[in-house]
């Protein structure tokens, strides 16, 4: 699934560096490294968080103007424009402006691939497994079947029990949890300029 974040990144980058050509952008492949970073260490977050409902809510939701109303966006927007000025050099104007379309676009990307049935690559269930180093599969075999979508969806309803209290699979609270406890062990394992030494590996 990384690959496929850097792949569209990239994509909608060459897009937005053609219309900085007034201004030139420099180390492309490096900011391109830099947003894909920042895309997939922000959906992390959130699942470390406990917030696996939030990413859901969050992918859900095709009005991309809400996006740039969404805090999570805004400090992944606040986290790359902050690399460019201190890592390449630009000034706040071109890295907030470069930021502040390229994030938004991205995320926006995401949430029509994931809502599109023919982009199975880029459903929920392969995202999440993939922030959460398969948990996800692990959560929704608990749950005696559905998908990790529908347990989601009850937990955002809060249908779903708040604790397990003996139930088969758990509650909303313990779901979640094994979710951040998966991301927060991906973390861990891409810890160190782990996870951006496997992003740069994708640069050609």
């Amino acid at each position: 699934m990384l690959q496929e974040i850097f792949d569209m990144v990239r994509n909608t980058a060459e897009h937005q560096f053609n219309r900085e050509s007034n201004q030139a952008v420099p180390q492309q492949n490096e900011v391109v490294a830099e947003a894909t970073y920042t895309v997939a260490s922000g959906l992390r977050n959130i699942v470390a968080g406990g917030g696996a409902d939030g990413l859901m809510q969050l992918l859900g939701n095709k009005d991309k103007s809400s996006l740039m109303h969404n805090p999570v966006v805004s400090m992944m927007i606040g986290h790359l424009a902050g690399k460019l000025m201190n890592k390449h050099q630009m000034n706040h104007q071109q890295a907030s402006g470069l930021a502040g379309s390229l994030i938004p676009d991205v995320l926006s990307s995401l949430v029509n691939k994931v809502q599109d049935p023919n982009e199975a690559g880029f459903s929920l269930d392969n995202l999440l497994s993939s922030i959460t180093g398969g948990a996800s599969r692990e959560v929704v075999q608990s749950q005696s079947g559905g998908s990790i979508e529908d347990i989601l969806s009850r937990i955002s309803g809060r249908s779903a029990p708040a604790s397990s209290n003996g139930n088969e699979g758990g509650g909303f609270m313990d779901i979640l949890g094994k979710l951040a406890e998966g991301a927060q062990s991906q973390q861990q394992r891409n810890g160190g300029g782990g996870l951006m030494d496997l992003i740069r590996g994708f640069i050609k």
